[in-house]
């Protein structure tokens, strides 16, 4: 069965979205079958993606409100290589139309049941907000991965976002745990962010990804490309670090396994 992953941070610009597009493109250059779904009405997983969110047939909105069947809504020629359920501004209009429906909170755990078997990761791009969008994705998410940044108001963020997991554990999912805290924008001469990453290794441990994904301005160009960054510049820290992080996954994946 595939891992439904979602990669959330209630404080925007922290690399969610860079995280979502290398992340997944790393995994399926190893043969890996990844799901990508962008939650987020700005689209631009979508984009990164090599998709033009202006012209998509369907979208999120259509599978979470109209619920539509997977198939007609899944893209499946991405420049990444995964498969992507895309993201415009309607999306914005499903976070209104699922106050009315039933069982709103479970719509996409719902539409991804018949077809989680069909991929190895499942990863879901959540906006920056607590809102119905997010709350579906850690509905359907068997684990949360939190990239964020390693500055002072990060630690307040991830304070408040453990404090929303361990809510929503208490309400609609009590099988959600944290999958790894990724640091990212990382800048090795910062004494802050140095302190901050102590910080976080020692209250979270093994939780804390020994990956660390760097400033890169390769991985900022990337999404204007429409490209991850391994097909961008594939001898870039930034892609390197992302193939690194995938194979870490991998490892922990396969160990979690065995234990299992």
């Amino acid at each position: 069965m595939g891992r439904v992953i979602a990669v959330a941070n209630q404080k925007g610009g922290v690399g969610k979205t860079t995280t979502c597009v290398n992340l997944a493109a790393s995994l399926a250059a190893t043969q890996r079958k990844v799901l990508l779904i962008d939650l987020d009405p700005q689209g631009n997983a979508t984009m990164a993606s090599g998709v033009d969110k202006y012209q998509v047939d369907a979208t999120a909105y259509d599978l979470l409100v109209e619920e539509t069947p997977f198939e007609q809504v899944v893209v499946t020629d991405t420049t990444g290589g995964y498969h992507l359920v895309a993201a415009n501004g309607d999306v914005t209009a499903a976070e209104i139309k699922l106050m009315e429906v039933f069982a709103r909170e479970v719509r996409l755990r719902n539409a991804l049941a018949a077809v989680r078997d069909n991929y190895d990761f499942i990863f879901i791009d959540c906006p920056p907000a607590l809102n119905l969008l997010t709350i579906n994705a850690m509905t359907a998410a068997d684990s949360v991965l939190v990239p964020m940044q390693c500055e002072y108001f990060a630690l307040e963020g991830l304070t408040a976002l453990m404090d929303t997991i361990s809510k929503l554990t208490a309400v609609v999912n009590a099988d959600l745990k944290i999958e790894g805290l990724l640091r990212t924008m990382f800048d090795p001469r910062n004494r802050l962010a140095n302190e901050v990453s102590q910080q976080l290794k020692k209250h979270f441990g093994d939780k804390v990804y020994r990956t660390v994904i760097p400033r890169n301005v390769r991985l900022a160009e990337a999404p204007s490309h429409g490209r991850p960054a391994m097909y961008y510049d594939k001898y870039s820290s930034g892609a390197k670090a992302y193939l690194a992080l995938a194979g870490e996954i991998i490892r922990r994946d396969e160990l979690a396994r065995e234990q299992a």
